[in-house]
């Protein structure tokens, strides 16, 4: 029976012809000939297998071989139904296409890259159109630009035989991974701002109470004071 690509990854028990090994198991890990691990294997009826052979020493482990390779495979399994399958996916354009269709193509190339997928947009040149390669250069630059904000030009608009193609590559979208140095520097940022609110709101505070409505009221109750006081000596 032919064995599978994992299968064959791995040495295991008489197909270890090193010195010693490092032994890894439940326990924790080892350094000890490979004679001694393979009589440990035996005695726990296990298997040593060598997941590491490029350590030094090389790298194995106590464990059942068939249960190895079933955790391997299933292992392989999930990264692979993990990875995202990128597509290309075409966008095609006439040397004159009108703002309609235009938009259009564009919503669609948007979907596409938000998708994970790459975009190879081109302008086909039919009969003497080709003498509007210039025009067609032109739109193809302004969907890279329109496009920027989801994906990066892999290729600038190049002309082949009838056809000028512009190659775009999805943006990878994720959270933003900040420094801690940078989360300090805004923190500090944002502090700084709230204590100069703090004094511009008491220097508004005392303005108003010193020399401004507080004052005024003031003064303007003096005065109507002083007019009463007036009127009565006057009468």
């Amino acid at each position: 029976m032919k064995k599978d690509k994992i299968s064959n990854q791995y040495r295991v028990n008489e197909q270890i012809h090193v010195r010693e090994v490092r032994v890894i198991s439940d326990a924790g890990s080892e350094v000890m000939s490979t004679r001694q691990a393979l009589e440990l294997a035996r005695q726990q009826d296990v298997d040593l297998v060598e997941i590491s052979p490029n350590a030094q020493p090389p790298v194995c482990r106590l464990i059942d071989y068939s249960k190895f390779l079933y955790q391997q495979k299933k292992k392989a399994k999930e990264m692979k139904a993990k990875q995202v399958k990128i597509e290309i996916k075409e966008i095609r354009f006439g040397p004159q296409t009108d703002e309609h269709d235009y938009q259009f193509k564009l919503k669609h190339a948007q979907e596409f890259l938000t998708e994970g997928n790459r975009v190879r947009a081109y302008v086909f040149f039919r009969g003497r159109s080709i003498l509007f390669k210039e025009q067609g250069e032109v739109l193809l630059l302004r969907f890279a630009t329109d496009l920027e904000n989801y994906g990066k030009v892999e290729q600038m608009p190049k002309l082949e035989g009838k056809k000028m193609f512009l190659y775009i590559a999805p943006k990878k979208i994720g959270v933003e991974k900040k420094s801690q140095q940078r989360r300090d520097r805004e923190q500090a940022v944002e502090e700084a701002n709230v204590v100069k609110k703090q004094q511009i709101e008491t220097e508004e505070s005392q303005v108003v109470n010193d020399g401004g409505l507080f004052a005024n009221i003031k003064n303007g109750s003096d005065v109507l004071k002083k007019l009463q006081i007036e009127d009565s000596a006057a009468e």
